[in-house]
């Protein structure tokens, strides 16, 4: 492939480019460190296997699992536990050496300790949430060095299957001359019968797509299916999902994304507390940022150092030189 300073240019190389690292990272090569990105840690540690969630309770059934192993429960085993304030929108957080206030957007107020800050990178970057006293000059640098990057994936419904079957045909690629536009095509494997397409968009086609309407994403969508299937009979779609990660105000992206110059320094002073107010999420995991995975272990790291200072006084929390 050629390397110029935006990828290949031709489309066929281009779309291999994007399935090779912006569909992974939901940014393309020119932007993302290759600190962060090579070795991939995640497969790395835990194989190169991908699975597609099919389970009809849903991702959210993991969470209830978790939650359910130190909150209390009910008889039928659903969280039930009064510590756990659902709908409770965090607007502002106040902190000294000797606790933390948190106010809410329904005027509730909550008086504690410590509070650990576990909104999205995203959120970070935006005035969902204030601090007072604003957050300190470094602290602030470190949330901007790093990317909120947008992964789509939009689910199209039809009334037939028109696209093949078989061994070796999940994945379909759209070689477009505009980098990203819809080009990773996957098929219903997971969901047999279900007449069901995915095609994932990322970066400034995510934010592009987020910003109209349902029915022009449709219809660019026929119009590119047309284009790969021209000797079939293609139906209008019946049904679209566009997920709109970006626009959420909880969430202001999908998961966060390591820069060129980024490194561990600046990682050690994004997950670094400031005072008693702690931080943790996907984006504090060193190794597993951008995955679910990330976001559980980088919680237990930061409830061990958010405890060992509040049980043991050891509240030191150190951040190595950015060259050391």
């Amino acid at each position: 492939m050629d390397s110029l300073p935006n990828g290949p240019s031709s489309p066929v190389d281009m779309v291999v480019d994007y399935y090779l690292y912006d569909y992974e990272y939901a940014e393309p090569p020119r932007v993302t460190s290759l600190q962060n990105a090579v070795p991939q840690r995640t497969f790395s540690d835990f194989g190169d296997d991908v699975y597609f969630v099919a389970d009809q309770r849903g991702y959210e059934s993991v969470v209830h699992y978790l939650a359910g192993q130190y909150l209390n429960t009910d008889d039928s085993g659903n969280v039930a536990d009064p510590r756990l304030q659902l709908n409770k929108v965090v607007r502002e957080i106040s902190y000294s050496s000797s606790g933390v206030t948190v106010k809410t957007e329904d005027g509730s107020v909550y008086q504690a300790d410590y509070v650990m800050v576990s909104a999205s990178l995203g959120v970070l970057q935006s005035d969902l949430i204030q601090f007072k006293p604003q957050l300190p000059k470094w602290k602030i640098l470190a949330i901007y060095e790093f990317d909120m990057a947008v992964y789509t994936k939009i689910f199209v419904k039809f009334p037939k299957r028109f696209w093949p079957e078989g061994k070796g045909r999940e994945f379909f690629l759209y070689a477009s001359t505009r980098r990203g536009y819809y080009g990773i095509w996957q098929f219903e494997k997971q969901y047999p019968d279900s007449n069901v397409l995915l095609v994932t968009v990322t970066d400034k086609e995510s934010r592009r797509i987020e910003q109209q309407s349902d029915n022009q994403t449709k219809a660019e969508i026929m119009e590119v299916l047309r284009n790969m299937f021209p000797d079939q009979d293609v139906p209008d779609a019946t049904d679209i999902l566009v997920p709109r990660w970006w626009s959420n105000r909880f969430y202001k992206g999908t998961f966060s994304n390591w820069p060129i110059g980024v490194n561990r320094y600046e990682y050690d002073q994004l997950r670094a507390p400031v005072e008693r107010v702690y931080f943790t999420g996907e984006h504090t995991s060193e190794y597993y940022n951008g995955y679910v995975h990330g976001g559980y272990l980088a919680g237990i790291d930061s409830a061990e150092i958010l405890i060992d200072c509040a049980q043991n006084q050891m509240c030191k929390y150190h951040v190595q030189g950015k060259y050391d």
